[in-house]
């Protein structure tokens, strides 16, 4: 039996989030393969539709990873990622797909090993959720 592998979208700000992978490469810490990346100016331009919109796409889990609190470079745009991420797992949570696929994640530049280790953490927690419910529904519709 093939083991599920989930497909993880992670939106990562330039200055911390995506600076903490970086690391994670420099330090030679492994994290999963299945991580896409997406390097965005500050993790509060990842708009709901964004998140939404890789789910739609076949996203098994979504995370926007951005600056510590009280550290964002744009002052406040973590806050403001973080409300979305709520909302937008209030919303996964009425159409049946489930909040728990979604989190916001704060980190430093220097962090690689977190980033590595959030990356490993999170796809395991997807492996056991098991596969996106809307690829379940996308098969059906081609029949």
């Amino acid at each position: 039996m093939k083991t599920f592998e989930p497909v993880i979208v992670a939106f990562c700000c330039h200055y911390c989030a995506y600076t903490a992978a970086d690391m994670a490469g420099s330090m030679r810490r492994c994290y999963p393969s299945n991580i896409r990346i997406i390097r965005v100016p500050c993790s509060g331009k990842v708009d709901a539709i964004h998140m939404m919109k890789a789910f739609q796409k076949g996203a098994d889990g979504v995370y926007v990873a951005g600056c510590l609190e009280g550290d964002c470079h744009f002052k406040n745009g973590n806050t403001q990622a973080a409300r979305r991420v709520a909302y937008v797992k209030r919303l996964l949570d009425e159409i049946g797909i489930g909040g728990e696929r979604l989190e916001m994640i704060t980190m430093s530049a220097g962090m690689g090993e977190r980033f590595a280790s959030t990356a490993s953490d999170f796809t395991e927690k997807i492996r056991r959720l098991g596969p996106n419910p809307i690829k379940g529904l996308k098969k059906a519709e081609a029949v």
